[in-house]
């Protein structure tokens, strides 16, 4: 699970450790990408070829591509914070490191923003618990957990955005601060190109519990789409990028058709100032103002809300 902390020599520049970090999420993003195309191929001999490609304004300009942000964007909530209850399930941590996932998750639907330092209290947590297991043990479990926490927590609006980009013969890449590992089951399960994610270091496929570079959060993301740009030919200036967070501003920056998705509020006004797209497609003002999913967003912060209020009482 690559993107599992913040434990980065502190030796390297800010700048320095985003880049290392970019080039190592597009060099994993290629690969899984070349295996999804394998998998294609296989299934086209089998006659079971994706359907005809519908009309769009950019169709076959394969110097295009789209990027995706993956928590709020693509997914209600935050990867991390769903694998992370998957991974208390089946019991790799204890009832204290649980309170914290649901705090964390709590944290980031009140406020509709990815907070640093709470990102990093979550991330280097889940480091410790991953360190020593094995790459393939997190992916095998990763399938179950999408299965469990996350396949019903995708945006529909969001996934019809990126399938027209599909259809359209683009390829489509998650960019996400989330483990690579699960950000490729993610894009996988949902039929895109590949993803862009943190890596976590591996020594003959078991984790290290150190980062390669940083997590794949705020610059480091542009690095990562800028060093795949170059990978495959892209044309920056044609390509898309989606996001919720004002984090990601130096990501849509670099694409010539930037989308500001359930924005929050720093990006909603930074996007309205510069004429890029918006798309919400949570349901209620109050969820447009704060960033809440009204519907689901209730039922996530209560449930972690109450974990953390049971736990107070256990230990008085």
């Amino acid at each position: 699970m690559a993107a599992l902390g913040w434990l980065t020599p502190r030796r390297r520049s800010a700048t320095a450790r985003s880049v290392l970090a970019g080039e190592a999420a597009a060099e994993a993003a290629r690969k899984s990408s070349q295996q999804f195309e394998a998998l294609d191929a296989l299934e086209a001999k089998d006659g079971t070829a994706p359907a005809a490609e519908p009309e769009f304004p950019v169709a076959g300009d394969d110097r295009a591509a789209a990027f995706f942000d993956l928590d709020n964007t693509v997914m209600q909530g935050a990867a991390i914070f769903h694998f992370g209850r998957g991974l208390y399930k089946r019991k790799f941590f204890q009832r204290r490191e649980l309170a914290r996932f649901a705090w964390q998750q709590t944290w980031f639907r009140l406020a509709g923003v990815e907070d640093p330092e709470h990102m990093q209290d979550v991330r280097e947590s889940a480091l410790s618990i991953v360190k020593g297991h094995r790459v393939s043990e997190l992916m095998s479990i990763g399938e179950e957990i999408y299965d469990e926490y996350m396949a019903d927590r995708i945006w529909p609006g969001t996934r019809a955005l990126a399938q027209a980009h599909l259809d359209a013969g683009q390829k489509v890449w998650l960019v996400t601060a989330a483990p690579v590992e699960t950000a490729t089951i993610i894009a996988r399960r949902l039929g895109l190109t590949g993803a862009l994610g943190t890596v976590a270091e591996s020594v003959d496929g078991v984790y290290t519990g150190r980062l390669v570079g940083e997590p794949l959060h705020g610059p480091a993301k542009a690095e990562a789409v800028r060093a795949l740009a170059h990978a495959e030919g892209l044309d920056l200036t044609r390509c898309a990028a989606y996001s919720d967070s004002h984090n990601d501003i130096p990501m849509l920056s670099l694409v010539g058709h930037p989308y500001a998705i359930n924005p929050d509020t720093k990006l909603r006004k930074h996007a309205r100032a510069r004429e890029w797209r918006l798309r919400d497609y949570r349901t209620g003002r109050k969820a447009a103002k704060v960033g809440i999913p009204a519907a689901a967003g209730v039922g996530a912060i209560a449930g972690g809300t109450a974990a953390a209020v049971a736990l107070h009482r256990r230990r008085r």
